[in-house]
């Protein structure tokens, strides 16, 4: 008989099978030398009071060993099947191909960036050159954004779709099963690549395409429909219908379905900085410790405050937040600054870091009225072009630190990074406007109230964290998932600006894929 039961532990012993198994006898009361047999099905950190621990929950059997999860998935062969075209490789793109296969439909997936492997020398390039490739770097290539930035897999779109499944099919592909048990589960930027490849050729096996440094420059349209795709080589495509799910950064596809006069709106966003600490420090605060010990993760944490400026308030949050983790180059073109937060699996960095971004709102940018639909896009431009000035005219990133930015002092010195193209000492007034900078001061020290220690000039800001999301909207219908104009086009995930993470761009990825299939499959 199967039973399910909650405890709270020390991490040594919840982590420690051998004393977790004497923790289990002694809440069930049992003899020492019964037979014990569990499976742990959450796993989740409880640090409110001083000391910190760790909420299991556990399914237990005394009478005969539990059964492993059953995670596997069929894949027919589609090779002969009704073709559906993806542009972008991301995890909608992905995701998406691997559901088509599913249903018997043959995915043909069209890649402006290179594989998972090939990605590797031009964000090397990035970080120790300053030279950008605007088709492969930490945006673009195969399993997009997400695979050189973190893995985080925590999403709250559980309303929108199936968030077990989407990390079963992770572990089906190679990923550990830790993230089916863990409240904040995470792969690693070190581990996801080996899935991503995993899920390349799965798709490829069950006789799916995949076309990289295939750039989308073309869609053909007849009475309002999809006819087919063109490439920048001159290679068209077609099939019964077209997921569109190329990220939040082809700004070069907005334009291309504006050229096309494809509706879209300006879409609300957010845009502020990076902020690095020693992860020693946020663990102390967190933790209520001078060394969190071999159990612990590094810690995180997540802070949001509604704050005033000229008589409106706006959301200043914490954004991706990355406990032992890197800071990253992510723009994709030249003459621009845009950072990103990433972790390896481990979360072994010395340093802490998280975006603090303000919410933006179109009618925030009345100066960018005449852009549009691309009001935000072209503020969110704009500012990263100002980064890039400030950081000297390469990737060398602008910075300076906490309490010397709330103070509006240029530090005399940036303190060590995990950012390696480097920092300059930089007056973070000249690359943010007004009502981006001042919520941010006066959010920084609102936290520090919150996070004793977190206010800190052992702390930096580091410009600018503004991919946060799509600053378009691609419109669609909410039943079909079909844009509100044009047939047989599936705007999808973040770029389309209907997602938000790895999970949530998954989910909409397969969302999209059941849809095409019904209406025209």
């Amino acid at each position: 008989m199967q039973k399910k039961i909650e405890l709270y532990l020390s991490p040594e012993a919840a982590y420690n099978e051998l004393l977790l198994k004497q923790e289990i006898i002694k809440h069930l009361q049992l003899q020492d030398d019964t037979n014990v047999f569990f499976r742990i099905n959450k796993r989740s950190i409880d640090a409110r009071s001083h000391r910190v621990k760790i909420r299991l929950e556990l399914i237990i059997s005394t009478e005969q060993p539990l059964p492993e999860p059953d995670i596997h998935f069929e894949y027919p062969d589609v090779r002969q099947k009704k073709t559906v075209l993806i542009a972008g490789c991301g995890p909608a793109g992905m995701f998406a191909a691997l559901r088509l296969i599913e249903l018997g439909y043959k995915p043909v997936i069209l890649e402006r960036g290179k594989d998972v492997r090939s990605r590797r020398r031009d964000l090397a390039k990035i970080n120790k050159e300053h030279i950008v490739n605007p088709d492969s770097n930490y945006c673009f290539g195969e399993g997009g954004a997400g695979t050189y930035s973190d893995g985080k897999l925590y999403t709250r779109s559980k309303k929108r779709g199936d968030v077990r499944r989407i990390l079963e099919i992770l572990v089906f592909h190679g990923a550990k099963q830790d993230i089916l048990i863990d409240t904040h589960p995470h792969i690693g930027t070190n581990k996801l690549p080996n899935v991503v490849a995993n899920m390349r050729q799965r798709i490829l096996n069950a006789g799916g395409e995949i076309h990289f440094e295939k750039k989308v420059t073309d869609i053909e349209l007849s009475f309002g429909e999809v006819k087919k795709i063109i490439t920048h080589d001159g290679d068209s495509f077609q099939g019964i219908g077209l997921i569109l799910a190329t990220g939040h950064s082809a700004r070069d596809i907005y334009e291309l379905l504006d050229r096309k006069k494809i509706y879209m709106q300006a879409k609300p966003f957010a845009l502020g900085v990076r902020i690095e600490h020693p992860q020693a420090l946020i663990d102390e605060i967190q933790y209520h410790c001078k060394d969190r010990g071999p159990y612990l993760p590094a810690a995180s944490y997540s802070l949001v405050e509604q704050i005033e400026y000229n008589g409106k308030k706006n959301g200043v949050f914490s954004f991706c937040m990355c406990p032992g983790g890197f800071i990253v180059p992510a723009a994709t073109a030249q003459k621009e600054i845009v950072v990103n937060g990433m972790s390896p699996s481990r979360r072994d960095s010395p340093f802490s870091n998280s975006g603090i971004v303000v919410a933006v709102a179109p009618e925030d940018l009345h100066m960018y009225s005449k852009y549009d639909k691309f009001s935000c896009l072209e503020f969110q431009r704009e500012i990263e072009h100002h980064a890039w000035i400030a950081g000297g005219s390469t990737q060398t990133a602008p910075a300076q630190r906490m309490v010397d930015f709330v103070q509006k002092k240029i530090s005399t010195t940036t303190l060590n990074t995990s950012y390696q193209p480097g920092l300059r000492s930089a007056d973070m007034r000249e690359v943010l406007p007004p009502f981006i900078y001042e919520p941010l001061a006066k959010a920084f020290v609102i936290f520090g109230k919150k996070m004793k220690g977190y206010f800190t000039n052992e702390a930096q800001v580091i410009g600018v964290e503004s991919r946060t999301s799509s600053a378009v909207l691609i419109p669609r219908d909410k039943q079909t998932l079909e844009h509100i104009y044009i047939k047989r086009l599936f705007p999808c995930g973040e770029g389309a600006g209907y997602a938000g993470g790895i999970v949530s761009a998954a989910i909409d990825g397969e969302r999209c894929a059941e849809k095409i299939v019904e209406l025209y499959g």
